[in-house]
């Protein structure tokens, strides 16, 4: 079993991790074959949690990494946990398709567009030789009746993938895969939002200084302003609660909660 430092952002905790150190441990848990869910965080989703405690209780329960840059500033600034790496779900997902076959790691998309899906896999067969995707399944924008539920967990488990990524958007994306984890054999199961819009090449993705910057946010709000709102809302908060512990660690020296 692995043991890795944690920091706690705001009522989640993170573990402290590299790419090769989230690689090696997804390794394991496909060697035991014991399903495992991971959340990618970022401001929006941790801000959230503050209030959804159904979301902090499933974040508190997998492996929770990282993505967007705030957290890691907070991270370093609140706690001097001198996190290095951001461990951000598009990159994740890239990284998991191309190291991943040399392993033989398989794969099953869950979400999106119908276009959306079959440009993403035309578009990572192209990009990584070689690489196994094994199936891929387009939702209705609707709940499923429990007999299409057990078709699709059904058909997800008859292809064995060693990785399910769903991309139906947080929180949704979270809370479908704690409800399904203990039915569905896949042994790494990931949120990774919009990935598969940016692997496909329907959206594109904030240049990489402004990822740096943690101003990525700013780039997808400009892009779709449906965002706006999001934003608007759980970034000020954010923000707040991070002068507020930021001012209580470094000013008045009282150890954050």
């Amino acid at each position: 079993m692995q043991t890795y430092k944690i920091v706690n952002v705001l009522g989640i905790a993170f573990p402290v991790l590299s790419y090769e150190t989230t690689l090696k441990i997804f390794q394991n848990w496909i060697n035991a074959r014991v399903a495992h869910q991971v959340c990618i965080a970022n401001v929006h989703t941790v801000v959230t949690a503050l209030t959804d405690n159904e979301l902090r209780t499933i974040s508190n329960n997998a492996l929770t990494t990282m993505d967007g840059v705030p957290l890691i500033w907070y991270a370093n600034l609140v706690h001097g946990a001198g996190v290095k790496d951001r461990i951000c779900g598009p990159d994740l997902m890239l990284k998991c398709l191309d190291q991943g076959r040399s392993a033989g790691w398989k794969h099953y998309f869950l979400g999106g567009r119908q276009a959306v899906l079959v440009d993403l896999i035309d578009g990572m067969r192209n990009r990584f030789p070689g690489v196994e995707i094994v199936g891929w399944h387009s939702p209705p924008f609707r709940s499923l009746s429990t007999a299409e539920e057990t078709e699709l967990i059904e058909g997800i488990n008859a292809v064995r993938p060693d990785f399910l990524w769903v991309g139906l958007g947080a929180p949704k994306q979270e809370k479908w895969i704690a409800a399904h984890l203990d039915r569905i054999q896949a042994p790494v199961q990931i949120g990774v939002g919009a990935a598969f819009d940016f692997h496909s090449g329907h959206v594109d993705r904030a240049p990489g200084w402004m990822q740096n910057y943690g101003l990525e946010w700013v780039y997808r709000m400009i892009k779709d302003r449906r965002l706006i709102k999001r934003y608007a809302t759980t970034n000020p908060v954010f923000l707040a609660l991070f002068a507020r512990d930021f001012l209580l660690t470094r000013v008045l020296k009282v150890r954050p909660g």
